[in-house]
């Protein structure tokens, strides 16, 4: 019985003692009392689910904490005596991970895999990404023995294009026995997700928490001002999770307006609509999340004032150059705000106390030049004693490289920007320097971190703030605003657990901003988690060989991709089904009591049909004949063209022969230059005479152009008949329609007449009903088309890699029918990479044959280097015959293999990139760094990662059991000429 002020009872209270106290007993009991915290319900909630043997996705916010339930999996498998697997997307996160759990479990409980690293990988615990996880299952590694269960980071990493297939690979083929606890950030389908994860795992609990452990709060920075975004007193995150988020529209990635008359009414309290013509409009009702009218009258004012400095001064008489004086004006200078810069920004929020934070700018070079820019300006955001401890730490991490390199890597800058309190954080940078600065974040020593995007992906560096500089970034292809979830998961980081009671979001004002569309991005809390699975030549073919091609199929078809297409198949069976009984009410309408309406319906189609597939074909034939004949036309030749702009005698002046659409210049009877294409004329041209045109002709001249044109009237004169003959519209064999289509327009015609319901009295409007039946029908049919191509997507493109493979002999048939694996294919099972095959075929076709362990190494870096857009298609001098003939092998092989991939509507294996070679060929022959890196626009960190995958991929050659063993040899020679300097530098890099 509870009571009435809405306590529990004395009987409630007395049972969640009991059960507290009879969980204490558990495992679970047992892993809460380590902790200095209290677990949230739902990290409870799954952990109970772990404890019971079940698997588990848990859906939550950036530092909600759900990566205590990863470790509560660690915690089962050390007390049942069994192993676990954290596997995460990025080497950065595997060894963070790494680190955490050796101080907590000790360094012998737990080891580290990423690929080119690999520390005490037989612990009981280890830490690794999930490709390497993926490569272990394929080779059937003992390492797997006794697993018990495998945490997945960042799970909705699946969703990334290049490599998010991998932890589907990784959740279909790891054993039954193992259970799998899924960690994702807060997707819209969550639900979706853990059904296939059921489908594929057995038993698996859904635990989804929409919550933020602290607030967040949102901002706009204007000028140096911090302005509320949204009016309330109330963050966001306090009334979200009482509103269905799956309700609201992602206006982020659709061009469709949003009617809000169709959302629920506590959906449209949150439904954004945000517009760049607009930018005061506002669709947010409901006094929670009313968009702060300052910063929407600042947007209107902001403009009004581009308004007026483009159109609002000046008129016809202006001279053109002031006329567009204003056009050429920055936005900028227009603006109604002067921009902070970024040290301002980062005093402002120093004042407001909202360091540390973290500033994301989706560009290296930008994340480098902040750093300059606050030194430069003088800021220091630290005290003495944390200069001091920063200055020890920094010093004891890079003792161990290089003097000669230090200035290379930058070293000096970053030092001093480090002692001063800010730091940059991205790819480019030398791994060790990344660690540093991620350590002295998080222990409270660097107060400003400038990074980009990369950041916000598992990395464990929260802030008490978040900076956005722009809501768009470069994708590699075009600069694209960023998505709602994006959004969520870069300011997440903001608010740390334990220590802020609150977290504070911040975008910068910049011109043009519509302070709406941040609306619309900060109230979006979910995005959806979309497969971007598809089988690959490594994948098949290792499936293949474990468990048959019928097998591999089934097993493919039970990926998430597949299992999203067959979900959308249902919705498009409805409405087939749908389609389908509108279709019977049609058929009945056009009943006619005379014969077979639909016959009859189908006869007056077909008809139509036939007479505009002539017609269209009439046009086309007309259109190449005119156009056969003004490529014909040579300059002096007098045309006469019938009717149009261009009615009259005319004189070609130049002729256009190789155009696909000739367009030769005339001159008119009236003295007008002109342009005469095929849609000026009704038939094909021909001279009707030809005069000869001065060579001292000037189009420009008026009088040049009246003398020719006298001259063509008085030749046109001289040859009245001729011209009058040729001047007739003759379509040069050219009929309305083809004999063909001319016999069957008659026929269809004849049958029409002679059905029976051509003689009824409501014959029209029966037909009426017929055109609706006929036009749901064909929208029936494209539906039904859809449901056919959605179908066993996955499957038919495993089929098509298949045929590949078999094309190239990696896959052999039989006598009994029976697909095995040749011994090239067995080679093939142990090269993981974008370029798989090429990798294969270039081994086969011997590229490596007759390179030395430093050529070895600059023809590798072709096979994995994605150079930036604009330093594609460059072929630099080889450093050697050997070296140049072996990047001809590979760039033949990559051209065959794409004619093939086309044939076999594949995705294209990437071009071999050809603008490491150089720098990798000296780095192996023991150059310096700084020689290395001269002439090109690598940074440092940018070629230690770019070597390491080299590394790797030599590694993997290296493990080939098909490789000659002597290529085995030069390929541990190569590893061990790249693996030197700040390339072996960094342990766990």
């Amino acid at each position: 019985m509870s009571s009435i002020s809405g306590s529990p009872s004395p009987s409630d209270r007395y049972q969640a003692a009991a059960h507290r106290a009879a969980e204490a007993k558990t495992y679970l009991g047992a892993f809460a009392r380590t902790l200095d915290f209290e677990l949230d319900d739902f990290q409870r909630e799954a952990c109970r689910s772990l404890q019971e043997g079940r698997g588990v996705l848990v859906a939550a916010p950036t530092g909600a904490g759900k990566t205590i339930v990863g470790e509560f999996a660690i915690y089962l498998a050390l007390e049942r005596g069994l192993k676990a697997f954290y596997t995460t997307p990025i080497k950065a996160l595997s060894n963070q991970k790494f680190s955490e759990l050796a101080a907590k479990y000790g360094s012998a409980n737990v080891g580290l895999l990423t690929g080119d690293t690999t520390i005490n990988g037989e612990a009981p615990v280890v830490v690794m990404t999930t490709e390497v996880l993926r490569n272990m299952l394929y080779a059937d590694s003992e390492t797997l023995g006794d697993l018990g269960f495998v945490v997945m980071d960042e799970v909705h990493y699946l969703a990334d294009r290049f490599r998010g297939a991998v932890w589907e690979e990784v959740i279909i083929h790891l054993p039954s026995e193992v259970q799998v606890a899924s960690l994702s950030a807060t997707v819209s389908n969550a639900e979706e997700f853990g059904a296939w994860l059921d489908t594929v795992r057995g038993d698996t609990d859904v635990i989804v928490s929409e919550h933020r452990p602290v607030p967040l709060w949102q901002h706009v920075m204007v000028g140096r001002e911090i302005v509320d975004l949204f009016a309330g007193d109330t963050t966001f995150d306090e009334i979200a999770p009482q509103i269905p988020d799956t309700e609201v529209p992602d206006l982020s990635d659709t061009d469709d307006a949003v009617d809000e008359a169709t959302l629920p009414a506590e959906s449209r309290k949150i439904a954004v609509k945000s517009s760049v013509a607009s930018p005061a409009r506002q669709a947010v009702t409901g006094p929670e999340f009313e968009v702060n009218p300052d910063l929407l009258a600042m947007a209107r004012s902001e403009s009004r004032m581009n308004f007026n400095g483009r159109f609002g001064h000046g008129g016809r008489s202006r001279r053109r150059q002031d006329r567009y004086r204003d056009e050429r004006q920055t936005t900028e200078q227009r603006s109604p705000v002067r921009k902070a810069s970024r040290p301002q920004v980062i005093e402002s929020l120093n004042r407001q106390g909202l360091l540390p934070a973290i500033t994301f700018i989706f560009s290296r070079a930008g994340c480098d030049a902040a750093v300059a820019q606050c030194a430069a300006s003088g800021l220091w955001l630290t005290t003495e004693r944390e200069q001091q401890i920063i200055a020890q730490r920094v010093d004891e991490a890079s003792h161990e490289i290089p003097a000669d390199d230090l200035d290379v890597l930058g070293f000096w800058g970053w030092r001093d920007g480090l002692i001063r309190g800010f730091a940059a954080h991205h790819a480019g940078m030398l791994p060790t320097f990344k660690e540093v600065v991620e350590k002295l974040f998080a222990d409270g020593l660097v107060k400003a971190v400038f990074a980009t995007e990369t950041l916000a992906l598992g990395v464990n560096m929260p802030a008490r703030c978040v900076v956005l500089e722009k809501l768009e970034k470069f994708n590699g292809e075009a600069h694209v605003n960023i998505t709602a979830g994006e959004y969520t998961q870069l300011t997440g980081r903001a608010g740390r657990r334990g220590i802020d009671v609150e977290g504070h979001a911040v975008v910068l004002w910049q011109p043009g901003t519509d302070p709406a569309a941040v609306a619309g991005l900060a109230s979006r809390r979910t995005y959806p988690l979309n497969s971007s699975f598809r089988p690959t030549y490594n994948m098949s073919i290792n499936l293949i060989a474990q468990f048959g091609r019928v097998r591999a199929r089934e097993i493919l078809e039970s990926s998430f991709a597949q299992f999203q297409a067959d979900r959308s198949v249902v919705g498009l069976a409805r409405q087939v089904r749908g389609r389908e009984e509108s279709l019977a009410g049609y058929a009945k309408s056009m009943e006619c009591h005379l014969g077979d309406f639909t016959e009859y319906a189908r006869l007056r189609r077909e008809l139509s049909d036939t007479e505009q597939f002539a017609a269209r074909d009439y046009q086309r034939a007309r259109k190449s004949r005119v156009a056969d004949s003004l490529t014909r036309l040579i300059p002096g030749d007098v045309i006469s063209v019938s009717s149009g702009r261009l009615a009259g005698y005319a004189v070609v002046l130049d002729s256009d022969a190789n155009a696909r659409e000739p367009r030769p210049s005339v001159l008119t009877s009236d003295n007008q230059l002109r342009r005469i294409g095929v849609h000026d004329v009704d038939a094909p041209v021909s001279p009707v005479t030809r005069i000869r045109i001065p060579k001292s002709f000037n189009a420009k001249v008026p009088k040049s152009r009246r003398d020719l044109a006298s001259s063509m009237r008085h030749a046109v004169s001289d040859d009245a008949p001729k011209s009058r003959r040729n001047s007739r519209h003759e379509d040069f064999g050219l009929g309305s329609r083809l004999p063909d289509q001319e016999q069957k327009i008659t026929e269809l015609r004849r049958a029409l007449r002679a059905h029976p319901c051509h003689g009824c009295s409501e014959r029209e409007d029966h037909a009426r009903w017929g055109e609706r039946w006929w036009k749901l029908r064909k929208e029936t049919d494209g539906l039904i088309r859809q449901i056919q191509s959605r179908t066993n997507t996955i499957a038919k493109t495993f089929d098509r890699v298949c045929d590949v493979l078999s094309a190239y002999g990696y896959l052999e048939t039989n006598d009994a029918g029976t697909v095995t694996i040749s011994t090239d294919g067995q080679r093939l099972r142990r090269i993981y990479g974008e370029k798989d095959l090429l990798i294969s075929q270039s081994i086969r076709r011997g590229a490596i044959n007759d390179l030395d362990a430093a050529e070895l190494a600059s023809l590798a870096s072709t096979l994995v280097y994605q150079a930036k857009r604009e330093d594609r298609g460059l072929r630099p001098r080889m450093p050697s015959v050997a070296l140049e003939t072996a990047v001809d092998i590979v760039v033949r092989e990559w051209s065959q293999l794409e004619d093939t991939e086309e044939q076999n509507r594949l995705p294209l294996t990437g071009e071999p990139e050809l603008g490491l070679m150089w720098p990798m060929y000296k780095w192996a022959k023991g150059r310096h760094l700084q020689d290395v890196l001269s002439g090109t626009d690598l940074a440092a960190g940018d070629f230690v990662r770019w070597a390491k995958q080299v590394v790797d991929l030599l590694d993997q050659l290296a493990k080939i059991p098909q490789l000659d063993p002597r290529l085995t040899r030069i390929c541990r020679e190569s590893i061990d000429l790249v693996r030197r300097g700040v390339v072996a530098y960094s342990t766990v890099a």
